[in-house]
Parts: C-alpha cells; sequence; structure tokens
C-alpha cells in the first residue's frame, strides 16, 4: 500500500533492475531513462506509465489504505478504464510489492529519442484516464433499419 505517489519508488526498483539484469540485452535501448510518468490515484489506485530502456507499460498499484489480494505473478486480469477494457498482468517488484501492467510497447524502437518517449508516456498516461470520443456523425443505434430512418428533431413537426 503506497500512501504517497509511487514514482519515486517505482523508479528506484525499475533502475536497479535495469542496472542488474536489463542492460546487457541487445533491446535495452541505453539512452532511454527509467522514468514513472503521470501517475494518479483514479478509483483509489494509483495509475500510471512506466517508462524504461526497454520498455513502456501502464501500471496500476494500490492506492492508500488499499489492500489487494495477493495473486500469482503473471495472472492475467481485465480492467475497465475510462479509455476501455485494458488488460494487464499480476507483476511483483522488490519495494513495490505487487502491480499490474499492460505492456504498450516491447521492445522501444531503436531510434525514437528519450524527449519522444517521455512525452509518450506522460501523454498515454493521461489517455488511459480519458473518455473514448464517439463519431457523432454515426447513427445511436446501428442497426440496418436504423441506417435508413430518417433523424428527427423535436422542434419539427410532422
Amino acid at each position: 500500500m503506497l500512501t504517497h505517489n509511487p514514482s519515486t519508488v517505482l523508479e528506484k526498483a525499475f533502475q536497479t533492475v535495469a542496472e542488474s539484469q536489463m542492460c546487457q540485452l541487445p533491446f535495452y535501448r541505453a539512452h532511454i531513462p527509467v522514468r514513472a510518468c503521470g501517475f494518479q490515484l483514479f478509483e483509489h489506485q494509483w495509475l500510471g506509465c512506466m517508462l524504461t530502456p526497454w520498455m513502456l507499460s501502464l501500471l496500476v498499484l494500490p492506492g492508500p489504505g488499499q489492500v489487494w489480494t495477493t495473486r500469482t505473478v503473471g495472472e492475467k486480469l481485465a480492467l475497465t478504464l475510462p479509455c476501455g477494457n485494458v488488460r494487464f498482468t499480476v507483476g511483483e517488484m522488490d519495494g513495490c510489492g505487487q502491480y499490474l501492467a499492460s505492456s504498450l510497447m516491447s521492445p522501444l524502437e531503436k531510434h525514437t529519442s528519450a524527449g519522444t518517449m517521455i512525452m509518450l508516456a506522460e501523454q498515454t498516461a493521461k489517455m488511459a484516464l480519458s473518455f473514448p470520443i464517439a463519431d457523432c456523425t454515426q447513427p445511436a443505434d446501428p442497426t440496418r433499419r436504423a441506417l435508413f430512418r430518417i433523424p428527427t428533431r423535436s422542434h419539427e413537426r410532422a
């Protein structure tokens, strides 16, 4: 249970993994920093993006006063966020405890700059909590019959 924004704790934990386990792998992008982006409380849980030299993921962690049932690492579950249903995998890391992760990009593109990746991570965290935009030109009732119906306006009289 994290009572404050988990960004600092996450960055420290993922930096340790970067230095001890990941830095020698061929898909490691040394120019990309370890950065926790856009973490905020959503329905009493911490939600944001984790950027590392090897991946970009959407993460959910227990918020203040929240105690999660311990799950098996690797277990899959879906959460409904304002942006839609998102599939997560249970992860666990020393210093962070259990968290949910949804991989968005892994491995990272070779030639993408650090600034671009940070901006992408920050914007993705915001988008996850944004309501989807509907096409207002599409009929509310997409059945075949509704497509051929002439829309009426309340101020028009037949």
